[in-house]
């Protein structure tokens, strides 16, 4: 992991103080971060990425003893699952405190919080000293950034600082937990397993693709690239690919592991990982690859839905989703 210069921290310390925008590393993805209590700065991020406004934001805060000065309240199980996963990829939606303002929540009175592990993100955190309210560093509904180079190449002068910490290590966003009722529930599946938080809570939880609060992610289609993708069961992959490239298509294949050994007939292959870490930590830079080898069609399935497969899944779901703009 890269860790980026004390100047540099500064500097991105800085440009934050003074309403501009920046984009620094996390362990999930880089986010594109403004100062959460500056309504115009964090006006600016929906501008840069032509995100929805409706669409709320994650705050993103130095440690645990800071979430209670952005929520009104912190229940029993929001704090427990702070205590264990913090930081981390795990962010806890509450009740919006009136630290919060209502842009960053896009007019929610829920706000959702987390504590990143990240070495830069922390340094940056401490040195400006207040929360900074962060989505992906991407325009909205497209692929994730995992290097700074991505960031660099998607939104160039529009972001007024990059701070680069080397690439993400766990390449899916947080997960997002609803913690405002007596039962938490998963919004969004992500880098802290739903095995995990069940270990910890001693109860089943939910897994929602829609909610009553909303929260990053959950647009039908997100996470795109330029090319369609279409998902079909393992063992069609290679046909599927094979078809389409027949009829024209510049076709990009996600080949399984337990199709591995199959030849196929396509413009670009990816053999994917076996880890489903490795699978995730790779997973935007995979699609970033095959539209850049100049794909109009990736073939890709969806891997078993447990462990970080769920996170997967639910990615390479919205990737192949309905393309609109709301």
């Amino acid at each position: 992991m890269v860790t980026a210069k004390t100047r540099d921290i500064e500097k991105a310390a800085g440009v934050l103080s003074a309403g501009g925008l920046v984009a620094f590393p996390t362990e999930t993805v880089y986010g594109l971060g403004a100062n959460a209590e500056d309504p115009a700065a964090v006006a600016r991020i929906f501008q840069v990425k032509g995100r929805p406004p409706s669409h709320p934001l994650i705050v993103h805060v130095g440690g645990a003893q800071h979430l209670a000065d952005w929520v009104q309240d912190v229940p029993a199980t929001a704090r427990l699952l702070a205590e264990h996963f913090w930081p981390g990829p795990l962010t806890l939606v509450l009740r919006r405190g009136p630290r919060v303002p209502l842009e960053a929540t896009g007019g929610l009175e829920t706000v959702a919080v987390r504590v990143p592990d990240h070495p830069v993100a922390l340094a940056l955190l401490s040195a400006f000293g207040g929360g900074v309210t962060a989505p992906s560093a991407n325009r909205f509904g497209q692929v994730s950034p995992t290097t700074a180079d991505h960031v660099r190449a998607e939104l160039g002068d529009a972001v007024d600082f990059v701070l680069d910490g080397g690439p993400c290590e766990v390449g899916v966003e947080s997960t997002i937990v609803d913690a405002t009722g007596e039962m938490p529930s998963i919004l969004r599946p992500g880098g802290v397993t739903r095995e995990d938080l069940e270990a910890v809570l001693r109860r089943p939880l939910a897994v929602h693709s829609t909610s009553r609060v909303r929260v990053p992610g959950q647009h039908p289609s997100h996470y795109a690239p330029r090319a369609r993708v279409v998902l079909v069961e393992p063992e069609k992959v290679v046909a599927e690919a094979e078809i389409a490239q027949e009829l024209g298509h510049q076709v990009g294949v996600f080949l399984p592991p337990s199709v591995a050994d199959t030849p196929v007939k396509a413009h670009a292959v990816v053999a994917l990982p076996a880890s489903m870490a490795a699978y995730a930590r790779g997973l935007y830079g995979f699609l970033r690859e095959l539209d850049q080898r100049g794909c109009d069609l990736i073939v890709a399935s969806l891997p078993v839905e447990e462990g970080l497969g769920l996170a997967i899944a639910n990615r390479l779901r919205r990737a192949a989703g309905p393309r609109t703009t709301e």
